[in-house]
């Protein structure tokens, strides 16, 4: 796992530039560095060695007649095949690394290179004699790829990086913040726009997408979408599909030249990873609070499994002590309070010499494991009203007062493009727009973010939809984020096996009711589980990765914590301070539980404070 920074504009002094880019990631890639300069161009790289650890795989790699150069961050986990094929074509390898794969594979195939790799990838191909640069970004976004476009001397100019903390050293860059991303954050609790950041004019290249930049133009191209479409198999077709992809891609995802380890909960899908691949060493975290600490579940399996289990126990001073350094290493705001023990498990892992690590992030989204995939017993019993009766009931509903079943109500009677959102709903959007100064309403609105990815599954099913809407919004700009943030913090390459474009063919082609069945979610991969797991192991509900933020915050160290922030000078200019102060107030009080509400203006205001104020790296 690496990360690289890029320029393309005439100015002089580009090698101190490079290098202060490059000393803004060196957590990514602490094994060496390397870097490219032309009069056009400038590129550098940060290396973790995985494969190859000779130096025949340092960056920038450059095409046997040097016209050629490239940066890249992940890894291509079918590239013996492609070179198979490359070197029956003619090229010559002088390493055993999948970049140099990368290289030949785009003389040869041009922009179709894309389509032909299986792994997690964001690259950059510079052509010195064309001028042109050429780079993607792999098909689920697991490897984040951002720009910023900008004038040098009257001509369009850009800045590519793996983080965008590393733009801050570039002197183009102006750092501003982004006034349209605060409301919908606050409602997503992410950064919830595909393309822009929280940087004004950042923008991601999005999953499964490819650019080309020359004369100061980019134009981006989509190459893959995700397409689910049932067929029709039965369900012990489904289990041995599963059975063997999984297999497969936990195969090709440990291959690597250093220790491979896996992160391990309670859970199924870090579980069937685990049972599947069968490291020396697996790794949990937990809380000091009970029914906060699934480490317990984590070392069972372990010890079942005869493996190896380092595990440790985290509290509120940890994380809220971390919490600055943690949201800089984020980049952007992002308030999903799992982020907090994912930083201190792949601490864990990289302090006990392990330098892989597989994830079993992905599951849920491909193969129906969240809760909110199924409707629950209320929802069921409404539906079975007539239409011309629940649909009025609804509408009705949602312009009364809350009262008992009213969400219930507008589930039922609202078509879910209405009513589903994700993973997380933290403010509805009259309340964000009401604790926010005037000057941040005006940004695209939850549903405005919502419709165009519904757009893409018209006249599927609701499961489908919801699936969809899970993959294009919080997996990429939540789930995903902080995997690769918290895991590159401690520079340790985090790997996700159920993320493999051959497992999303499986997972496509299943139905919605073999995956909610009965009440039951991800019941199909549950079932493919079964040889691989005891039966408490493949039948436990999902938790997620519980924090017990609602009960830091009710106590007075944290909540003076907490209100050091709220009461802070710079927060008048994003938000109502008197309202803010309250929602932390109630909840200290025991009046309401405001605690995500509190962790997501507090995780705001940090990362502000951070980037804006302090500007420490």
């Amino acid at each position: 796992m690496c990360g690289f920074i890029g320029f393309f504009d005439k100015r002089e002094n580009k090698e101190e530039i490079v290098e202060k880019m490059m000393d803004r990631i060196v957590h990514r890639g602490p094994d060496m560095g390397g870097k490219y300069i032309d009069d056009s161009c400038a590129l550098g790289f940060r290396r973790l060695s995985i494969l190859d650890l000779s130096e025949a795989g340092a960056q920038p790699l450059y095409s046997e007649d040097g016209n050629k150069i490239l940066v890249f961050n992940g890894e291509i986990y079918n590239y013996m095949e492609i070179k198979e094929d490359l070197i029956k074509k003619g090229y010559k390898f002088k390493s055993n690394t999948d970049s140099e794969v990368l290289i030949h594979g785009y003389m040869e195939y041009g922009e179709d290179l894309v389509n032909k790799l299986r792994g997690m990838f964001a690259f950059c191909i510079w052509d010195k004699v064309e001028k042109k640069a050429f780079g993607a970004r792999d098909n689920f976004g697991i490897k984040p790829y951002y720009y910023y476009e900008y004038e040098y001397e009257g001509q369009k100019s850009m800045m590519i990086a793996s983080e965008i903390k590393s733009f801050l050293e570039h002197p183009s860059f102006v750092k501003e913040v982004n006034e349209k991303a605060l409301k919908p954050y606050l409602t997503f609790q992410y950064s919830s726009q595909p393309d822009e950041t929280f940087f004004k004019g950042v923008k991601r290249l999005r999953p499964g997408h490819y650019f080309t930049y020359q004369d100061g133009k980019m134009d981006i191209k989509k190459y893959w979408e995700v397409d689910f479409n049932d067929k029709h198999k039965s369900l012990e077709e489904n289990i041995e599909d599963i059975r063997a992809i999984v297999e497969d891609s936990v195969r090709i995802h440990k291959h690597s030249d250093v220790p491979v380890g896996s992160f391990l909960s309670g859970g199924i899908d870090s579980s069937y990873i685990t049972a599947t691949l069968m490291p020396d060493k697996t790794f949990s975290i937990g809380f000091e609070q009970d029914n906060f600490d699934e480490s317990t579940l984590a070392a069972d399996l372990s010890k079942i499994l005869n493996i190896e289990n380092i595990r440790k126990t985290i509290n509120a001073d940890d994380c809220l002590g971390m919490l600055s350094t943690i949201q800089y290493h984020m980049d952007e705001p992002q308030s999903n309070p799992s982020t907090l023990p994912l930083y201190f498990l792949s601490k864990l892992v990289k302090d006990n010499g392990v330098t892989v690590v597989l994830s079993g992030e992905g599951a849920d989204e491909i193969f129906g494991g969240y809760e909110w995939y199924d409707i629950d017993t209320g929802q069921k019993k409404l539906k079975k009203l007539p239409g011309f009766i629940l649909k009025p009931a609804a509408a009705i509903a949602k312009s009364m007062p809350n009262f008992h079943g009213k969400t219930t109500l507008l589930r039922a009677g609202r078509p879910v493009e209405e009513t589903f959102i994700g993973e997380a709903l933290i403010f509805e959007e009259d309340e964000a727009k009401d604790i926010l100064n005037s000057n941040f309403h005006n940004s695209r609105s939850v549903k405005d973010i919502t419709n165009e990815v519904y757009a893409l599954v018209k006249g599927k099913d609701d499961v489908t939809k919801k699936q969809f809407l899970d993959i294009k919004l919080f997996m990429e700009g939540d789930i995903l984020q902080k995997a690769d943030k918290m895991s590159m913090a401690h520079s340790l390459e985090l790997r996700v096996p159920f993320l493999d474009k051959e497992v999303m063919k499986v997972g496509e082609q299943i139905g919605s009711e073999q995956k909610i069945t009965k009440g039951t979610t991800k019941y199909v991969l549950r079932k493919a589980a079964e040889k691989s797991l005891p039966e408490e192991w493949f039948k436990r509900k999902k938790k997620g990765f519980p924090v017990p933020i609602r009960l830091w915050f009710q106590e007075e160290k944290y909540y003076n914590f907490v209100k050091e922030y709220f009461q802070a000078d710079y927060v008048d200019q994003f938000f109502d301070k008197e309202k803010i102060n309250k929602l932390l107030d109630d909840h200290y009080n025991g009046v309401t539980n405001n605690a995500r509400k509190i962790y997501t203006i507090l995780v705001f205001l940090v990362w502000y404070k951070r980037y804006f104020i302090d500007e420490i790296a």
